[in-house]
């Protein structure tokens, strides 16, 4: 019992601190799906990082009750420990599912979106930064095409090819680049493909294994609660 109680201070206290690393992880999760909506449109795939706020939520209470009662043990707030433990339980393993699922599911939609968006684009040589989406996100990721700039000449459809990539690709230190091929070190060398890939899979891998953890967390909280709750048993309710 004594075993018991002290774990159950100790994880009160980790759940107050892993409350604050689910709000990064969901908030991560759900800006990084709002700053590239233009290439999904499925609205629920920011989910994962909704249900970790949620848990971080109910976290907060979960650590004070499991502070009190290793102070203290009533059988209410041993009650309901236990039914937000179980709460918590089931957010976690949903938000986990989801983020697995949703990373696999994104990796192989975006390269294809990519490509859809490079062909569509109808760039110059002029001066014109655009304001397309593959422009905004190869300035916001200092990147050049899917993989490198050689897909803007692949996506071309007709026989003239300009001699140029959009002025986006150019890397920020050279103010007076014009996307020109004749200079191509001013070109960023990487394509967007890996670098969203790896934002991406980096906020979901984040959810899935800070579910998992917690997950593992709350059922030793769930047990050390139960053994309290062995140590004192129903007695208004014995005569049942």
């Amino acid at each position: 019992r004594f075993f018991a109680q002290s774990l159950l201070r100790f994880l009160g206290f980790i759940f107050w601190v892993t409350a604050a690393v689910q709000v990064f992880g969901g908030v991560s999760v759900i800006l990084t799906f709002k700053n590239y909506r233009y290439l999904f449109q499925e609205s629920y795939l920011s989910l994962p990082g909704w249900l970790a706020l949620t848990s971080a939520l109910v976290l907060l209470p979960t650590g004070v009750l499991a502070v009190s009662l290793s102070v203290k043990c009533s059988r209410n707030q041993q009650g309901t420990l236990m039914y937000l433990l179980v709460l918590l339980l089931c957010l976690e393993m949903s938000s986990a599912a989801l983020a697995h699922s949703y990373s696999v599911r994104t990796a192989s939609q975006l390269e294809s979106t990519m490509g859809y968006l490079i062909h569509q684009h109808n760039w110059t040589c002029s001066q014109d930064p655009g304001n397309s989406a593959v422009d905004v996100i190869q300035r916001k990721l200092q990147c050049c095409g899917v993989h490198n700039y050689t897909d803007w000449l692949k996506a071309s459809s007709s026989w003239y090819r300009p001699p140029c990539v959009p002025e986006s690709c150019c890397k920020e230190k050279h103010s007076h680049c014009k996307g020109d091929l004749g200079h191509v070190e001013q070109l960023s060398d990487k394509g967007c493909l890996k670098k969203l890939e790896d934002q991406l899979c980096f906020a979901m891998l984040y959810i899935f294994w800070c579910c998992i953890v917690l997950s593992i967390l709350e059922l030793l909280a769930a047990v050390s609660n139960g053994i309290l709750m062995r140590h004192q048993p129903f007695h208004e309710l014995r005569i049942l």
